[in-house]
């Protein structure tokens, strides 16, 4: 399933004509409603749209414009007035920092897309196939049936090894995956609480939660200065995304900085390892909760490879597979909030918006919206058939977002997600075991709290 992106058309409106939008009701006194995002974050967003199209907020002191419709996410993303900023992105600086791909702007941006764009275009990706196949058939090996599967480090291992071998030619051990997936799981939260609520003084205070925080977060650049050190210490030059980065010139034609480079890798191996991982989780909860679509992914395994292991060859033809994937990804977002900051006196949808002010809007509010999907809360991936996906509005689904802000990865990660999920369906049902908790857990991306399987051997 694919869905495209094209730029609606402008309206004009008279400064006269523009609304002011309505505050948000259930603000708290100091900290607005910062604290509703931390109560109960997913329901809060997901009825703002009844208040409007647009709609203030408060976190603590700061003004925040909420975004509900798909139209309108998609006029922001696609539109000069609206840059990468605001309170998601200033809370991810202690990780991606301020220099990589993921939150700079643009010259600079559009510089450090172009040199890390050929690792994922298109031709490129089935090179990357062999490395994909291996990972994902690895998974089915290791796991003994009756045994319970931790799927948290599971899909973390899987997820970092697919990209450190494909993109960064490291030979990584399932010790940094394991490193990796617990510090992120710290890291991702602590940064959340920090976006809503922005009380810096007391995230300085040595408690032991943000004792917490910071080691796991010094953790996380160790591991990356770890890479780039062993790369130049093996003086090889292989052709990957890391040799492009060491190689990459700045704007006046000299090699980019230390921190641009240990920011690029940053921006590559941590958020997409999260969100790949946490999609990973899902789909595996997916699973084990919906026996029917996993039998229906096996019997499309067995139809496209006539019993043989399944193959990045094979990706193409696994429809419903991609499709529960892409349903997967509807219902349970890895990346459900996102900012953005106006540059300049604007509107959106009829609403004013001034210069400087932040915005939010949320993929996982939006893509459960009844106004635009039937059965809006029913896992269907049938919903995704050619001849069904047209009743989806335009920007009801973009998990890869759209504009010049598009994840660069996309055919890569649905390549991995497909692939993985039909080599495991083909294998093992999975039946959920004592002290499982596949109830979400918040930070800045979700995941489940804590997925214990049992497979079961088909």
């Amino acid at each position: 399933m694919t869905v495209e992106s094209v730029k609606p058309e402008a309206q004009i409106y008279a400064d006269s004509e523009l609304r002011e939008p309505a505050l948000a009701g259930g603000g708290a006194p100091l900290l607005g409603h910062g604290w509703k995002l931390v109560r109960d974050p997913l329901a809060f967003m997901a009825q703002l749209r009844e208040h409007g199209d647009v709609v203030r907020l408060k976190l603590g002191p700061k003004t925040v414009y909420a975004v509900t419709t798909p139209a309108l996410t998609g006029a922001m993303a696609l539109s000069t007035d609206f840059k990468i900023d605001g309170p998601l992105w200033e809370s991810l600086e202690g990780l991606l920092g301020k220099e990589g791909v993921a939150t700079a702007n643009g010259p600079r941006h559009r510089r450090q897309r172009r040199t890390i764009q050929p690792a994922f275009r298109l031709d490129a990706i089935p090179a990357y196939g062999p490395i994909m196949e291996e990972e994902a058939h690895a998974l089915t090996v290791r796991w003994r049936p009756g045994e319970t599967i931790d799927c948290t480090s599971e899909s973390f291992r899987v997820a970092v090894r697919i990209a450190a071998r494909c993109l960064l030619r490291g030979d990584f051990m399932d010790e940094r995956a394991e490193r990796l997936c617990v510090a992120l799981a710290t890291v991702f939260r602590g940064m959340y609480r920090r976006m809503v609520i922005p009380a810096g003084p007391l995230y300085k205070l040595p408690l032991p939660a943000n004792r917490k925080f910071n080691r796991a977060l010094a953790d996380l650049h160790l591991l990356v200065d770890e890479i780039v050190a062993e790369r130049r210490a093996s003086g090889q030059k292989p052709d990957d995304l890391l040799t492009a980065l060491l190689e990459a010139k700045d704007e006046n034609g000299e090699p980019i900085g230390e921190q641009e480079i240990h920011d690029q890798v940053v921006a590559i191996l941590t958020p997409g390892s999260e969100t790949v991982a946490s999609t990973i989780m899902w789909l595996l909860q997916v699973l084990a909760e919906h026996p029917e679509h996993a039998d229906k992914v096996a019997a499309e395994v067995e139809s496209v490879t006539g019993g043989r292991p399944v193959a990045f060859e094979d990706v193409r033809k696994l429809r419903h597979t991609n499709n529960v994937v892409v349903e997967a990804m509807r219902l349970r977002p890895a990346v459900w909030i996102l900012t953005r900051r106006a540059v300049t006196d604007t509107q959106l949808g009829g609403y004013r918006i001034p210069a400087g002010a932040d915005i939010v809007y949320s993929p996982y509010a939006i893509q459960r919206d009844a106004r635009s999907y039937a059965a809006h809360l029913e896992f269907d991936p049938d919903r995704w058939l050619p001849e069904r996906v047209k009743e989806v509005p335009k920007y009801a689904m973009s998990p890869f977002s759209v504009g010049n802000r598009k994840c660069p990865s996309d055919h890569f990660s649905m390549a991995q997600l497909t692939l993985i999920t039909a080599a495991v369906a083909a294998k093992y049902r999975f039946e959920q075991v004592s002290g499982s908790n596949d109830t979400t857990r918040v930070g800045i991306t979700l995941r489940p709290h804590n997925l214990l399987l049992r497979p079961v051997p088909r």
